[in-house]
């Protein structure tokens, strides 16, 4: 069995002295291990590192074995993003989202995505909106998507300003008004769909989808939400987005 594809690394553990079994994110194959030889070495070290984009060729025997990689770098972006916590906390924050996937079961929206947000996390007035709707985008390809484009009675597509937490669905503002406390706030800029959001609002933005993930996704796997996701939004925050009050995400 043989095949080459690039794939975003997401993870790396070293196996024995010199090997390591590498984690990638491709979009044929979904989330694939194999085999590096010399994968612990210098001469590979800085290409294994998450968040880089490599070429990779797999071979095993039979296609239920875990195989063996021969990579190549193509797109280095971890050593640029070592030196912004935000962007580490990002990238140790969307491997653990998509490592929630099937392993090799193809999702090629969340590879599609993944990049996008790899290519844009260095920059933090952007990266809160990005790793937020990456996390809408998970809950959708594991069947918990959200309906955040009409409201969930009127059927209105305006002034859309609450998600009723039973049903994950928009809810607007005439209409949720008298229920204000028992709903979450969506924050304008995933109602309008655009990426400038304030500081309330990425707040605001990730308790809803941390709602909704800790719901359908982390607690019936009887584990918490990842530590690095409060971080990468901390770092977010003191990395020049607008300031907000301190939230619970």
């Amino acid at each position: 069995m043989q095949w080459s594809e690039e794939g975003i690394v997401l993870g790396v553990r070293r196996h024995g002295e010199t090997s390591a079994i590498v984690e990638l994110m491709t979009r044929e194959r979904g989330r694939h291990l194999g085999l590096v030889r010399g994968g612990a070495g210098p001469r590979l070290q800085a290409v294994l590192q998450p968040g880089n984009r490599v070429a990779a060729t797999w071979r095993a025997r039979l296609d239920e074995h875990l195989g063996n990689y021969a990579v190549e770098g193509v797109r280095l972006r971890a050593g640029a993003l070592l030196a912004r916590p935000h962007a580490l906390y990002g990238v140790v924050h969307l491997a653990a989202l998509t490592r929630l996937l099937p392993e090799r079961d193809p999702h090629p929206i969340v590879h599609d995505a993944l990049e996008l947000i790899l290519d844009r996390i260095a920059e933090p007035a952007l990266a809160g909106a990005l790793v937020v709707r990456f996390e809408l985008q998970l809950l959708a390809e594991l069947g918990f998507g959200l309906d955040l484009d009409r409201c969930a009675v009127s059927g209105a597509d305006v002034d859309l300003v609450y998600v009723s937490p039973k049903s994950g669905r928009a809810v607007s503002r005439s209409v949720g008004a008298p229920w204000h406390d028992r709903l979450l706030p969506l924050p304008g800029f995933l109602a309008e769909d655009h990426d400038e959001a304030s500081g309330d609002e990425l707040a605001d933005a990730f308790r809803m989808t941390g709602f909704f993930l800790a719901r359908h996704v982390f607690e019936p796997r009887g584990v918490p939400l990842p530590d690095a996701r409060a971080a990468f939004l901390a770092a977010v925050m003191r990395a020049g987005a607008p300031a907000c009050c301190t939230a619970n995400v």
